[in-house]
């Protein structure tokens, strides 16, 4: 019987993709572990494994297919002794697949008075659901819509042995539920699945989405100018995320501001010091620190020495971190990424220079992966080599915090009662303020200002 390629989820919350390459063509043999396709996501071009063995009998989807929704058939696979060229597209739902069917709504929801009714959202069908994006799966709980997070090979695992994902405690990254987790499930017997409601039982109708605010509709704006007087071009996937998380982020998120002034001249005298003692390695020095390595050291440190900012804003919770995991926003065609050092406060300025000049490399080539951009406690956003003197950034949730940094420039102080010149960079940090109020803020921003003030304290 032929088996179904359906296009992956990559990423918890991937509603679409786009289909850059077919790495096997039909004919190929395909076996177990086998690179086979290339995935545009809005943020990265991923590789896909095959999760089965047998003919590439069909490619459904040809390679450069844009906007390609997850769960839909991609490719079709010929089982052992079948005839590859008698094989033709499938119907819905005409053959095994190797993902997990679509989602659907969750029936007899109303028989559960003791589960709390979701949150309404907006969900257009031309843009991916944004809620969250760096919402992990956490012990196999939804993450995105109604589907947990789960590879392929645990998914058709799971409906084999009739085991509930919902109920599997994932052991993969940010909890994704893989292959070894079924198998513990069937050895405990746990997390079958209910049976089925009756036929004909009602589903639980979805709340009606709530619309977030929009302005003037494109062809309102359009006539606001003269007919080719511009040029039109579409939003790409990147482009609409963004769009759409930071709308959210404005109206849902209540911001607040907090800047100050911080000295650089100790900090500077420091980098340059360490920068001429970088040994050789390969003909070149192992490391050179910039002000912004400097900078992600500074904030991880003033979270782990005010425990009480490093936190998260949910509605049943405040989860309290205890790592300081910083993104870093990085400019890439397009739009923008916040690839994530992790447990920065406890590496050192060199790790965190090499690792941020990797990743930053790799998200100009989209090759990061989820996990390297998804999450994180906080973020820096740093302008100063624009020449930016001070901005005020947007928060990125889950993130309470986000630190905007201007330019380092020379300004005229008053040290001892004179005048004094001084490199002065001014920061200004945006907290949630449901999570980090104003004075919580400043106490944050002033453990900050100390490091790099005293940045000798960042080396011990």
């Amino acid at each position: 019987m032929p088996t179904n390629i359906l296009m992956p989820a990559l990423s918890p919350t991937m509603e679409k993709g786009n289909l850059a390459k077919w790495l096997k063509k039909e004919g190929d043999t395909i076996k177990s572990g086998d690179i086979i396709a290339e995935i545009e996501t809005d943020k990265a071009t991923m590789e896909v494994e095959a999760v089965d063995e047998g003919i590439l009998a069909k490619i459904v989807v040809p390679e450069g297919t844009a906007d390609v929704a997850v769960n839909e058939v991609i490719a079709v696979i010929a089982g052992e002794g079948e005839d590859a060229k008698s094989v033709s597209a499938p119907a819905k739902a005409d053959a095994p697949q190797v993902a997990a069917p679509k989602a659907e709504a969750p029936k007899a929801e109303a028989a559960k008075p003791e589960a709390p009714a979701p949150k309404a959202e907006a969900k257009p069908e031309s843009t991916p659901q944004v809620t969250a994006e760096a919402g992990f799966n956490t012990g196999g709980k939804t993450v995105s819509g109604d589907r947990p997070f789960a590879s392929p090979l645990a998914r058709r695992l799971a409906k084999d042995a009739g085991i509930d994902l919902g109920k599997v405690q994932g052991s993969g990254p940010h909890g994704r539920i893989v292959e070894k987790d079924i198998e513990a499930a069937k050895q405990s017997g746990a997390a079958k699945a209910a049976p089925a409601p009756a036929a004909g039982a009602p589903a639980a109708p979805k709340p009606a989405a709530a619309p977030l605010a929009t302005g003037p509709s494109d062809e309102q704006t359009k006539k606001l100018f003269a007919p080719g007087s511009y040029e039109e071009i579409p939003h790409d996937g990147m482009r609409k995320t963004i769009a759409r998380r930071l709308t959210e982020a404005k109206q849902t998120v209540p911001h607040f501001y907090v800047t100050l002034d911080c000295e650089l001249d100790a900090l500077l005298k420091l980098r340059a010091e360490l920068n001429a003692a970088a040994p050789e390695k390969d003909g070149k020095p192992a490391y050179k620190l910039s002000v912004n390595d400097m900078v992600i050291k500074a904030l991880a440190l003033a979270l782990r020495a005010v425990p009480d900012a490093n936190v998260s804003w949910t509605e049943g919770a405040m989860l309290k971190h205890k790592h300081a995991d910083v993104g870093v926003a990085v400019s890439i065609p397009g739009g923008l990424i916040t690839p994530i050092i992790r447990d920065a406060c406890h590496k050192t300025l060199s790790q965190i220079s090499n690792e941020m000049k990797d990743m930053a490399g790799r998200a100009k080539a989209r090759k990061l992966k989820p996990e390297e951009y998804q999450g994180g406690t906080t973020a820096v956003s740093n302008l100063g080599m624009f020449g930016v003197k001070d901005f005020a950034a947007v928060i990125n949730p889950p993130h309470a915090t986000i630190l905007a940094v201007g330019a380092g420039e020379q300004r005229v102080i008053v040290k001892g009662g004179q005048p004094a010149v001084a490199t002065v960079m001014s920061v200004t940090l945006s907290t949630d303020h449901r999570a980090v109020d104003g004075a919580l803020g400043a106490e944050l921003l002033q453990a900050f200002k100390g490091y790099i003030e005293k940045p000798m304290a960042m080396l011990v």
